[in-house]
């Protein structure tokens, strides 16, 4: 058994292999994905230094092992795999030339927030829970098809009908895009993040929604009442009713000095 060294080819490839697992790691950070990488790097790296020993057999077992394990890891993890690809293609700016290629180029309707905050105000009185997605960039057709469509205008008494406690449709998510309501009754993807226990189903999918797209997320507590946002993985909670519409409005205007900044860049 001799010591087979290291080409600059395997060099580069140690290197590439690296810069591609942080890559991943730093999209993939608070979810359970930094767990399955470190397995993966550490057969990875197992498998380069039989290599380099030149232990033939204990190399073709782990290069099988590898193999294998790939398919398997597909299969095994379709949902960490869907949602990772759904966040790389809902919220890296480097993509937004596709979105634009593949879109029909009709400006997006701005949304109308006032019937929202209204609704939101009036339903955290009689504390009624709501969780209801504001679309911004993000194709969210998947989350849509999910739910029952609707396609109707944006209206606080629409609003509030749908999450009714005894409503059929007041159980999962509104969407909203530009000034409809394309569909009710959306289940969105739970955060796998570390979050607090005292964190609702409606808080948590909040969060997760927004670890995979650009929307704003509103949430009316039905324990407490409580408004909250979430955006871009982060929730703010207990927010004044009053200054309700100027925090959403903030974050609107914010999402879009986002967006022309960087279709400016392109």
């Amino acid at each position: 058994m001799g010591f087979v060294p290291f080409t600059f080819i395997d060099f580069m490839d140690i290197i590439l292999v690296a810069a591609i697992m942080y890559w991943i790691y730093r999209m993939t950070k608070g979810t359970n994905a930094p767990y399955i990488l470190s397995g993966i790097i550490a057969i990875y790296l197992l498998w380069v230094i039989v290599r380099a020993l030149n232990m033939e057999l204990l190399s073709t077992i782990l290069g099988q092992l590898i193999s294998v394990g790939a398919i398997a890891l597909i299969i095994v993890f379709q949902p960490e795999l869907r949602r990772f690809l759904q966040m790389i293609g809902m919220r890296q700016k480097q993509f937004n030339f596709i979105t634009r290629i593949f879109s029909s180029g009709e400006d997006r309707v701005q949304t109308n927030v006032v019937p929202i905050v209204t609704a939101c105000r009036e339903m955290a009185e009689t504390k009624t829970g709501a969780l209801i997605v504001i679309g911004q960039r993000s194709d969210l057709r998947l989350i849509a098809e999910g739910g029952i469509a609707l396609d109707a205008k944006v209206s606080t008494p629409l609003l509030k009908n749908i999450f009714f406690k005894n409503a059929p449709l007041h159980d999962g998510a509104a969407l909203i895009e530009g000034d409809r309501i394309v569909a009710a009754k959306c289940i969105l993807p739970v955060t796998q993040s570390a979050v607090p226990k005292s964190y609702g189903t409606r808080h948590r999918a909040a969060i997760g929604m927004s670890e995979i797209s650009d929307a704003i997320i509103v949430v009316v507590s039905e324990e407490t009442g409580g408004i909250s946002i979430a955006q871009n993985g982060e929730i703010r909670r207990n927010i004044d009713p009053v200054h309700l519409q100027q925090t959403l409005q903030r974050y609107l205007t914010i999402n879009s000095r986002k967006q022309s900044k960087g279709e400016v860049v392109e």
